[in-house]
């Protein structure tokens, strides 16, 4: 019997995949004896309608999302006055930043400092151009599509770079500094880590990568677990996120990169980190959660739908270790990455080499090598860990793990204050010549 997909996929109003509206449409122009240009420019406004759509939506709803999660993770309410339940909280925040006035140190570079949070807010737009949203649904398939989120992902670190030394204050350039330090150190184990997914699935196009997991009816979050470890925090580091925001660390450099940025300027950085946030998340459902596959269910319920659930479903983990765990200071976090997870996305790398080659050699069937892959990754990636934490965890301590007590400490003297008969101001033994 043909899946249900099949039987009605091809009409106008099934939703669950969202490119027969397009084709219908693309259908009317052709009737209509439209230029083939058109064709082209209508189906690229309509996807990029629908992404933009997404984007903006999320941008509003995550700033809720988020605040309500953290606040329950930390014993508060969260947003609750702005209408039912805080939900007009964003909106109340969008029209308040409008309102805000611009300004601009006189000192700063004009140009620079006004286009980094356009720059900023971009990139994050243009990865869901290439992320497939359902079975047919990609705005753009490339066969490159992994290279092509590598590079985007690097541009948001870029943009922050600009805002910061275009701003012409030291507390910015901190931070922007900060981050080009933790572009260099996460981006190497963040690509190692896409490169293993490549290399087991034997291709670089997004829609390849999740219908090699469809075909094998197997996520590769579970034969590849090391690498979803290091690309999750990768990505949060180079997001600028708690723990990782050292960028922006109010406590240490005032605010960072964006502390001459006021109004809708500002407005930008802070929707464009939502937005970032999501993008993310989208190709970490993409690559290892198998994108709108799901065990056949995709053939009853939209694979966009499925999608945006495990896109949220990865989002809840960004805003569960920012709502938990306490910054990091940048001696740990950039000791961390080298000195663990780029030589362990090397050594993963080198066994998901042997792992293909003797899948390959052997021919042995995907039900049976699959499994054992994934039960050996798993343990590969357990042993490195706490390997990790008892060997190397304790050179990241504060504080000594065992106490230590005193039983006398010597305390220096203060020294000798000389008293004046002259009814002046008390000075030391040496004094001061007037």
């Amino acid at each position: 019997m043909p899946a249900l997909l099949t039987l009605i996929t091809h009409n106008w109003y099934d939703i669950r995949d969202l490119s027969n509206l397009s084709g219908k449409i693309e259908q009317l122009i052709r009737d209509a004896n439209g230029p083939g240009w058109l064709v082209f420019v209508v189906s690229a406004l309509l996807g990029a309608a629908g992404i933009v759509s997404f984007i903006g939506a999320v941008a509003i709803i995550n700033i809720w999302i988020e605040r309500r999660v953290v606040g329950r993770m930390q014993s508060r309410l969260g947003p609750n006055r702005a209408g039912p339940f805080g939900l007009l909280q964003p909106v109340a925040d969008a029209i308040k930043l409008m309102q805000k006035e611009v300004l601009q140190p006189k000192v700063a570079d004009g140009l620079v400092f006004s286009l980094a949070p356009i720059a900023f807010t971009v990139p994050g737009i243009l990865v869901m151009a290439v992320l497939p949203w359902g079975r047919n649904m990609a705005l753009a398939n490339l066969d490159a599509g992994v290279i092509f989120i590598l590079a985007l992902t690097s541009l948001g670190a870029l943009a922050v770079f600009a805002g910061g030394y275009g701003s012409n204050n030291k507390y910015a350039l901190f931070g922007a500094m900060r981050v080009i330090a933790m572009l260099v150190t996460y981006e190497i184990p963040s690509v190692l880590a896409l490169l293993g997914l490549v290399l087991f699935s034997g291709t670089m196009n997004l829609s390849g990568i999740v219908l090699f997991q469809a075909k094998y009816w197997m996520p590769l979050l579970l034969v590849q677990p090391l690498p979803f470890i290091i690309y999750f925090i990768s990505s949060s580091a180079e997001l600028n996120r708690t723990p990782a925001d050292l960028a922006e660390a109010e406590s240490e450099i005032a605010g960072g990169y964006h502390v001459e940025y006021s109004g809708m300027k500002f407005g930008l950085f802070y929707a464009a980190e939502l937005i970032n946030a999501v993008s993310v998340s989208a190709i970490i459902a993409t690559v290892f959660l198998g994108g709108w596959w799901l065990y056949k269910v995709d053939e009853i319920v939209p694979g966009w739908m499925i999608f945006i659930g495990k896109i949220y479903a990865v989002y809840f983990l960004f805003v569960w270790t920012r709502g938990t765990l306490p910054r990091f200071r940048i001696d740990q976090l950039l000791a961390f990455a080298w000195k663990w997870m780029t030589p362990m996305a090397f050594l993963n790398l080198v066994l998901v080499a042997a792992e293909v080659l003797i899948w390959n050699e052997t021919g042995v069937s995907a039900g049976l090598v699959l499994p054992l892959y994934a039960v050996l990754n798993a343990a590969f990636a357990g042993v490195l860990i706490v390997a990790w934490v008892k060997f190397m965890g304790p050179r990241f301590s504060r504080f000594p793990e065992r106490l230590r007590y005193y039983s006398q400490i010597d305390v220096p003297s203060l020294p000798a204050v000389a008293t004046r008969t002259d009814g002046g101001a008390p000075g030391l033994a040496e004094g001061r010549s007037a």
